[in-house]
């Protein structure tokens, strides 16, 4: 998911502004760490983009829409990266195709880490020289949470990566989450009204959340917990997936031809349910959140409960009565824009409105998002077969 920024900000210093780009930019370094240099390349399937792809595609971002129209004779490092590491941006010209990806054994990773190298450098400089100006905050502000976005996109793709060799590899030993439910889960009411919803205040905030606007909620309710492996073991074992009644046409159409049995990542070894995680294959949990289900796996087992899911307004309006952050968590809404939605003009106004279709959003954050990168008015949104993300349930009624 990509968006298009708003940005309403207190005056940071040039000096901030570069130490936050250092901060970012090293940690999508750090994610790679762990890696292989083969693991860098592998493209599983078209919603997987290789690990070097995302590092040199936030790279190009910075070079494209920072340095190349603010610095006079700026040289680029490679004149083919344009069309290497364009994503979506029709604007800026022709591209790779997505599925594609994974066939670039060139550039190699040591180019890539050349190419952020050479830009970060060139950033540098721009941060602390009288080039930058309160015009192009906004801008950069954007590159930084688009990069941010790319994170989290990185381990949810190495993850897939990982998780489908068939020797699980660990990807770090010391990378532990502990992420068990520690309370009984519980039912909070909400009474029927008029609420608000939608970004306010300062700060940085992507375009989708703009347009605060009032919303009539009927009386609903809304569990305080996320529901855990052992609540979905449940519904796998009382042929949840085997019963059509629950399912979405669409999601039943999606169960018989995936012929799908369990949550992503689950393995039934040895008379044990299994699951890869980050950390190697292990033993599910049963009390840590569910995760990696989509929104058709979600529903179905919302119908089972004979409960729902909420809607994006209800989650927002009740979210400060519940933690959340551990998994993004589906609601049932349709992605459509806010009133008096509009999308900005130029290239990076292309990431927002286009996407209003066909899409279900999601809201909350997992542990997978970068640290400082999550809101209560996020608006994440992807296809309803998806469930590669760090997905989860929450109930209502």
């Amino acid at each position: 998911m990509e968006t298009n920024p708003t940005f309403n900000t207190e005056q940071i210093t040039l000096t901030n502004w570069a130490k936050r780009y250092v901060e970012i930019r090293q940690h999508s370094v750090d994610i790679c760490e762990p890696l292989e240099i083969e693991d860098y390349v592998v493209q599983p399937i078209v919603d997987v983009s290789p690990p070097k792809w995302h590092l040199g595609h936030t790279t190009w971002f910075f070079e494209t829409f920072i340095l190349m129209p603010n610095v006079a004779d700026y040289q680029v490092f490679d004149a083919q990266y344009n069309f290497v590491f364009n994503s979506y941006y029709e604007t800026v010209g022709a591209r790779v195709i997505r599925t594609d990806r994974g066939n670039l054994s060139r550039p190699s990773v040591s180019d890539i880490y050349k190419y952020r190298k050479y830009v970060d450098e060139k950033m540098q400089y721009f941060l602390q020289s009288n080039l930058m100006n309160e015009s192009i905050e906004s801008l950069l502000e954007l590159g930084l949470n688009h990069e941010q976005q790319h994170q989290e996109l990185l381990m949810t793709d190495i993850k897939y990566i990982l998780g489908h060799n068939p020797l699980f590899p660990v990807y770090k030993k010391e990378m532990i989450q502990q992420n068990e439910v520690e309370s009984q889960s519980e039912m909070v009411s909400f009474s029927e009204g008029v609420y608000e919803i939608g970004f306010e205040g300062k700060g940085f905030c992507f375009d989708n959340e703009l347009g605060r606007h009032k919303v009539y909620l009927n009386d609903f309710e809304i569990s305080n917990q996320l529901v855990t492996n052992g609540e979905y073991l449940e519904f796998m074992e009382t042929e949840g997936y085997s019963d059509f009644r629950h399912w979405h046409a669409e999601g039943w159409d999606w169960v018989k031809q995936n012929q799908a049995k369990s949550p992503l990542y689950w393995h039934f070894i040895d008379g044990k349910w299994m699951h890869y995680t980050l950390n190697g294959l292990q033993e599910i949990n049963l009390n840590e959140p569910l995760c990696h289900i989509n929104f058709f796996e979600a529903s179905a087992f919302a119908s089972w409960k004979e409960m729902r899911l909420p809607t994006e307004a209800e989650w927002e309006v009740a979210s400060n009565h519940f933690d959340w952050g551990k998994r993004w968590e589906w609601t049932n809404s349709a992605y459509l824009p806010y009133p008096g939605f509009k999308k900005e003009a130029g290239a990076v106004g292309e990431y927002n409105g286009k996407f209003m279709v066909n899409q279900t959003v999601l809201r909350g954050a997992s542990e997978a998002t970068p640290a400082g990168h999550s809101r209560n008015t996020y608006r994440n949104f992807f296809p309803t077969s998806l469930q590669w993300q760090f997905t989860g349930i929450r109930l209502a009624k």
